[in-house]
């Protein structure tokens, strides 16, 4: 059973980019809708859903907080084309983040900001990797970088039945920085 479920905040658009990511993944379905009626937004639309078998909510509750990089989904993709389908689909309307392209880790790999603002990285695995389709990411960078397995270790502390799978660092001079 999934522990955690990622909630996502949008303005007005969660059933929307609900059924747009539905439409990208197999295994995936509108669970149900609900009306909070009289939120400090007014009435919000919480949406259930599954992208690849996982469980997702989201909510339609105002302007109050915006998506950000530091938050992402990994989607792990077997073949060129299901990364080539994914990353055109989210890149429609939304930014690029990291060119779609070969790069030291990752054969095919790309970073988009959807039209909702939702942050994707997409890559291609090995076949014969066994992985979770969709990852949540966070990224510690400004004032968190460098914090990230300290964080890490705190949550495996509060999360009961949890534990620190792989820990992999960035060689010297990967995590370079360029000011500008």
């Amino acid at each position: 059973m999934q522990k955690i479920v990622p909630h996502l905040w949008y303005n007005k658009e969660a059933k929307e980019a609900a059924l747009f990511y539905i439409s990208l993944f197999e295994q995936s379905k509108l669970l149900n809708t609900t009306i909070i009626e009289n939120t400090p937004s007014g009435d919000a639309e919480i949406v259930s859903f599954e992208l690849a078998g996982q469980q997702f909510r989201a909510i339609s509750a105002g302007p109050y907080f915006r998506f950000n990089p530091s938050i992402s989904l990994m989607v792990a993709c077997y073949s060129v084309e299901e990364v080539n389908t994914k990353w055109i689909a989210l890149l429609e309307g939304g930014t690029e983040l990291m060119p779609l392209g070969e790069y030291p880790f990752s054969k095919l790999y790309g970073w988009v900001q959807d039209r909702y603002g939702l942050s994707w990285q997409l890559m291609l695995i090995d076949s014969r990797q066994t992985v979770q389709k969709i990852t949540p990411n966070l990224l510690f960078s400004n004032e968190s970088c460098g914090k990230a397995e300290e964080a890490v270790k705190y949550y495996v502390e509060i999360f009961e039945d949890s534990e620190i799978g792989i820990i992999s660092r960035y060689g010297e001079g990967e995590a370079a920085s360029s000011e500008a």
